[in-house]
């Protein structure tokens, strides 16, 4: 579907709190623009920010670093960020948001900015042979994550699509990461640490299992 140019999103981002203009100036530094010093995990492709809102307020022990590339999106995600944490009364100070092409993510992360976890949530499937080197969980883009996760760090990836599912493990295994878990139907897993995203619960009402697997390096 596409977005609908929004003018004003950009100005509105630039004024809030938790927005990185510039996310490569941060490069080798991004443990050090959060108000605590403690781990960071990563959401690639944060859309609206129904995901990060959830966990980001939940977790105020972890620091979350949350990237899509359209500021109309983006722009949606900082009111429900926003929403989340007065509802708690809490600082935004654990979550920094940005716009930035994921494919080019190694120009704002390098080896100095260990992250803990990487999540990937319902990332184009890019079903053209020809175009899946886009995909978020390719070994293009495994091997670019691998300079800035941590070794013991893990990448959680849900989709709805099941070849990219299938085809995702085999570059995980391709790129040096070993499966931790792997679950077929995460809703009637009895998984506890699941936060459902607008595509997931768009998905699960029309009856389409959402697969989940836990990626850890070897």
């Amino acid at each position: 579907m596409r977005i609908r140019k929004k003018h004003w999103a950009r100005p509105a981002l630039e004024v809030c709190d938790f927005f990185v203009v510039n996310p490569k100036e941060s490069i080798g530094k991004w443990h050090g623009i959060f108000e605590t010093p403690q781990k960071i995990w990563l959401e690639l492709g944060c859309g609206k920010g129904g995901f990060i809102s959830k966990l980001g307020s939940s977790r105020p022990d972890i620091n979350f670093i949350a990237i899509d590339i359209k500021d109309e999106v983006l722009v949606l995600a900082k009111e429900k960020i926003e929403k989340e944490y007065e509802q708690k009364k809490l600082s935004t100070g654990n979550i920094r948001l940005m716009a930035h092409e994921i494919m080019q993510i190694h120009t704002m992360l390098n080896q100095e900015d260990r992250v803990d976890r990487i999540y990937v949530n319902f990332c184009n499937p890019w079903f053209k042979n020809r175009n899946k080197g886009r995909r978020l969980t390719h070994p293009n883009q495994l091997n670019q994550y691998k300079n800035f996760l941590a070794p013991e760090g893990q990448i959680w990836f849900k989709t709805d699509d099941t070849p990219l599912f299938l085809e995702s493990i085999q570059y995980f295994e391709q790129s040096g990461f070993q499966i931790i878990t792997r679950i077929e139907d995460l809703h009637r897993s009895g998984f506890l640490e699941n936060i459902e995203t607008e595509h997931e619960k768009m998905f699960s009402n029309e009856g389409i299992p959402i697969k989940f697997l836990i990626a850890g390096r070897k």
